[in-house]
């Protein structure tokens, strides 16, 4: 039978272990939006999967200037930025660990003073997000957006391509598409956000049309078993708004996957970084449901403790369980839970941002 702390092959990539540490936000790069060297020690303390993580997901990385969102988040679009995430894949592969980067576009989720000349945010909508992102000053409600052009989301599904293909030359085993979250690629998805007249816009078919050009034009660049995507059929996160019958959605979605050979699907159970369940408020999803019909890796995530990730997969209910916090503090998350140690618990005034090892590398193992 199957467990957590057993190997297993996930498309093109072999794991050791099924603990998959979370993309995770720190707000730590570099000018020019470059990894850094302590972030190289953060990665590589968690990768020997002996002890750590059976896979790395990276932190959110946007694909182009425009899709960045936050301060100091890392990109994967530059010669500089790809000489600094070689370093990171470098020192994970030295430990023998496996690590893909998750491509990131915010879309409406950022601020002018983030983006190329102060530009607009882009979207599915030119509706605004009532929500805020962090900028140089500090929390800041985000820019107005506007929609973008035909021309523009055909570049921007080029952006994609290019980016992962950056991402094998920085010598990431895959990548992981970020569709989750209310992002880009959910702007487009959920009706709620989503208000076009064109083709990308109206029944979910043409709803869907992006994020399934997306992985489509992936696959094609670096194949369908080194890549992954993300999804989140439920979470409320940045004012995105339920979808009118996500289930529907995301069956067409996942439907439209799987003849892709992607090697995972990364779920948010709930809301992200939040309550598991929302029928309290009228929200249902039926989960297994939509895992009967992808072939590949099922990744779960969202408030897994020991005992419900170990469960999850000796059911079968899924073949990886990711983890945030956890990973943030225990840079030997594996070896903790396959002993029942007690798991430390991360410094949330130290989360975001930071150029020192506090908060970030300073985590202990056991012993």
């Amino acid at each position: 039978m199957s467990n957590l702390f057993s190997p297993l092959q996930v498309g093109q990539i072999a794991l050791e272990n099924r603990v998959v540490m979370a993309p995770l936000t720190r707000n730590r790069a570099s000018a020019g939006r470059v990894p850094n060297d302590l972030m190289v020690e953060y990665y590589r303390q968690r990768a020997n999967p002996a002890t750590g993580m059976g896979l790395i997901v990276t932190e959110a990385s946007q694909i182009s200037p425009m899709g960045q969102g936050y301060l100091d988040t890392p990109g994967i679009y530059s010669p500089e930025q790809v000489t600094g995430w070689k370093k990171v894949t470098d020192a994970v592969h030295a430990e023998g660990g496996k690590i893909v980067i998750q491509l990131w576009h915010v879309g409406r989720i950022s601020h002018s003073s983030l983006l190329p000349e102060g530009a607009q945010p882009v979207s599915s909508t030119a509706k605004p997000a009532n929500t805020k992102t962090y900028i140089a000053e500090g929390f800041a409600p985000v820019s107005a957006p506007r929609a973008l052009t035909l021309p523009e989301i055909a570049t921007t599904i080029e952006d994609y391509r290019k980016a992962a293909r950056n991402a094998i030359e920085a010598g990431f085993d895959g990548v992981e598409i970020h569709a989750a979250n209310g992002y880009l690629l959910e702007q487009f998805l959920r009706d709620s956000c989503n208000d076009r007249t064109d083709e990308y816009g109206g029944p979910i078919e043409n709803r869907a049309k992006l994020l399934l050009q997306v992985a489509k034009a992936i696959t094609d660049e670096i194949g369908g078993g080194r890549t992954g995507i993300r999804l989140s059929p439920i979470t409320p996160a940045n004012d995105i708004g339920q979808d009118s019958n996500a289930q529907a959605l995301y069956e067409y979605v996942v439907k439209g996957l799987a003849p892709l050979g992607l090697a995972f699907v990364h779920v948010v159970e709930g809301a992200t970084g939040g309550p598991r369940d929302l029928s309290d408020q009228g929200i249902t999803f039926d989960f297994p449901a939509l895992k009967k019909l992808f072939p590949g890796a099922w990744m779960v995530n969202n408030g897994y403790d020991r005992a419900m990730a170990m469960d999850a997969i000796e059911t079968g209910k899924a073949d990886l369980v990711a983890f945030g916090k956890p990973a943030i503090a225990n840079p030997d998350l594996k070896l903790r839970l396959e002993k029942n140690a007690e798991l430390a618990v991360p410094d949330m005034k130290r989360l975001y941002g930071g150029s020192g090892p506090e908060g970030y590398t300073d985590y202990p193992s056991l012993g």
